[in-house]
């Protein structure tokens, strides 16, 4: 295991997975905008292709998680609940404090059979983000830019075109608006007070205004809405940089259901619905705090082998030419070649590490706090 620990420390074989999930990411972007004019005549067929060649690509970074730093991701409900997973569309809410949340919450999709098909709404922002924006576009995920002036027709007609989706979807809300910092908590805790609300201790007041609107657009056909709670043992605060450097973490997930029925229907009364369902998140966390667990009976769903050979072949497919296009480089003995390489190599280097500094909790920029993004409660 010292030596295995040891190989996945090194930078060239980190380097090597982030250039199979780079080429192997636009050739599947390629694909998608291949697929475009499938769109006009069969929406449905598009809309599976599509699921399939997105799953290609995350289910890449699932691997990571699942295979290459082997974290355990543990979930805290009753069987009643999971035998519902992969059986209805539902929107999810989680708490957005971490790094690697978003891929906790991939593991789950993936091993209940809803990746490719995850949906979220996403910033604006992140649409010109290669491969991770691209991806999205093609998947039909609702782009916002927060300000609900602008917003409003875009976010109505992305919601409601997935209203007759053929695969079963997760819907994936961060309802905070942005990731949970010191400095944003304490801005959002002054809205609490100024707005009479409870205030809360680990989490950002939620924004109401995109449940709301989701659980109205989609109406008919969300069945439920699982409330996701994650922590992770010993108090870790895990990061992308460390999984991709194979270090284990050990994931906790409290997940509650509630149908749809239990949900009011009224704007107003929606959003008080979710500031109580966030008082109780921060309960939970509370409660994680004090006895490093959530209460309930624990399920550990398995792993499924498809991340590990799809990845085993994508990296079949790109690093063979790879590997002997850089040994007919070396033997070549040009110095023009082989400088051209190697600047090949530092602008990849530089690519992954970007792409890798997009989910960084101190790299996320937010608007949380100005004028405009108090309007949105």
């Amino acid at each position: 295991m010292g030596v295995l620990a040891w190989l996945k420390s090194q930078f060239i074989l980190q380097l090597l997975i982030g250039f199979v999930f780079v080429v192997s990411g636009l050739i599947i972007n390629f694909i998608q905008l291949c697929s475009c004019v499938i769109w006009p005549v069969n929406q449905r067929l598009y809309r599976r292709i599509n699921t399939r060649l997105s799953y290609s690509l995350w289910s890449q970074l699932v691997m990571l998680l699942e295979w290459w730093s082997g974290t355990e991701c543990t979930l805290y409900t009753d069987h009643a609940t999971v035998d519902k997973f992969g059986k209805e569309h539902v929107i999810i809410t989680l708490n957005h404090n971490f790094e690697i949340d978003f891929l906790c919450g991939w593991t789950m999709c993936e091993r209940y059979g809803v990746l490719g098909s995850s949906k979220v709404l996403a910033k604006h922002e992140l649409l010109k983000v290669p491969l991770i924006g691209w991806t999205w576009y093609f998947l039909e995920i609702v782009f916002c830019k927060r300000k609900w002036e602008e917003d409003r027709e875009t976010v109505f007609k992305g919601l409601r075109q997935l209203r007759d989706y053929p695969e079963y979807m997760w819907f994936l809300l961060y309802c905070e608006g942005t990731r949970f910092t010191q400095k944003k908590h304490q801005i959002s805790m002054q809205v609490a007070e100024s707005k009479g609300l409870p205030k809360l201790k680990y989490h950002l007041l939620p924004r109401t205004k995109g449940f709301t609107t989701t659980m109205q657009c989609l109406k008919g056909t969300v069945k439920a809405v699982y409330d996701v709670t994650l922590n992770f043992k010993d108090k870790e605060n895990p990061t992308l940089l460390g999984i991709v450097s194979g270090k284990k973490y050990r994931a906790d997930m409290c997940v509650r259901r509630f149908p749809v029925e239990e949900i009011p229907d009224d704007e107003k009364e929606c959003a008080d619905w979710l500031h109580k369902l966030y008082q109780e998140k921060d309960a939970l966390q509370e409660l994680y705090e004090k006895e490093g667990r959530f209460p309930g009976p624990t399920i550990k769903p398995k792993r499924r082998l498809w991340t590990l050979l799809n990845f085993l072949f994508w990296a079949t497919l790109l690093l063979s030419p790879l590997i002997n296009f850089a040994w007919d480089v070396f033997i070549s003995g040009s110095p023009l070649l082989i400088v051209g390489f190697l600047l090949f190599l530092i602008i990849a280097s530089v690519a992954v590490r970007r792409l890798i500094g997009v989910t960084e909790v101190k790299k996320t920029g937010s608007s949380y706090g100005n004028t405009e993004a108090k309007k949105e409660n």
